[in-house]
């Protein structure tokens, strides 16, 4: 791991949910301006290590920090504030309410300045949403909920966003228009943590890799090494998606 404290560093994580523990001492870093992605298959851990994170699960051990403060005993609130924001599988969006309602309730705790530059960001980012401004949140196609998803988490302007399956349920033309919105993210200096089916999408923007089974860390090294090497994805559905994600690449 690197030496930079401003990173935010998940140390031998425990997590237990019904019982069992599903996270068995991971440990990864994700350092700011730059795009992590964690690989695995379904039920290997990703999403718990993401609600832990978040502090909607609590950790049976290890710890959660960023720059040397520890996340893991603070509410979901207070891990927001300290930077962190998370996007969550599945398009949590409030679906009465306008894509703009929608992005000033990500800003309750900014102050007006602050609100004011962070929805214009969003919209520089998403300039797509100032045309479905006054639309309901259940109005709107699967992609431009994900775009508002991730509008959300960046309105605060964190120095982290751990994005949960950025692509699920999304044609990968789709997916394509909002892998921009993380590159733009990463450089301005937010860390990005990427889950993503999509094999190809996450190694091509990625510089740090990671691939979890079984709640454990079974890879740790870079993008383009894991790229080149496919093989070291010992699981059957990661080597399947990435071959389905060769249509993504000739997409457009």
């Amino acid at each position: 791991m690197s030496e930079n404290g401003a990173a935010l560093r998940i140390e031998e994580l425990k997590v237990a949910r019904g019982g069992h523990e599903v996270l068995h001492g991971v440990s990864l870093e994700i350092a700011p301006g730059a795009v992590t992605t964690l690989l695995g298959p379904n039920g290997a851990g990703k999403s718990t290590l993401v609600l832990a994170a978040a502090g909607v699960l609590r950790a049976s051990g290890g710890d959660v920090a960023v720059g040397g403060q520890s996340l893991v005993k603070l509410r979901p609130e207070q891990i927001r504030r300290a930077g962190v924001a998370v996007v969550p599988e599945g398009r949590r969006l409030l679906p009465e309410l306008t894509v703009e309602e929608n992005l000033r309730v990500a800003t309750y705790a900014l102050s007006r300045e602050d609100a004011k530059q962070g929805l214009a960001r969003a919209l520089k980012l998403f300039p797509h949403l100032q045309t479905r401004w006054g639309s309901t949140a259940r109005t709107l196609s699967g992609g431009e909920q994900q775009m508002v998803v991730l509008a959300q988490a960046l309105v605060s302007r964190p120095k982290f966003m751990l994005v949960d399956e950025l692509s699920l349920g999304l044609a990968p033309v789709v997916v394509k228009r909002l892998i921009p919105a993380l590159e733009a993210a990463a450089a301005d200096g937010v860390g990005v943590l990427l889950i993503e089916q999509f094999v190809h999408v996450a190694l091509g923007i990625a510089g740090s890799a990671y691939v979890i089974e079984g709640g454990r860390i079974v890879y740790d090294g870079t993008a383009a090494d894991l790229k080149a090497h496919p093989e070291r994805l010992q699981s059957a559905y990661l080597l399947r998606d990435q071959r389905a994600m060769e249509s993504v690449d000739g997409a457009h």
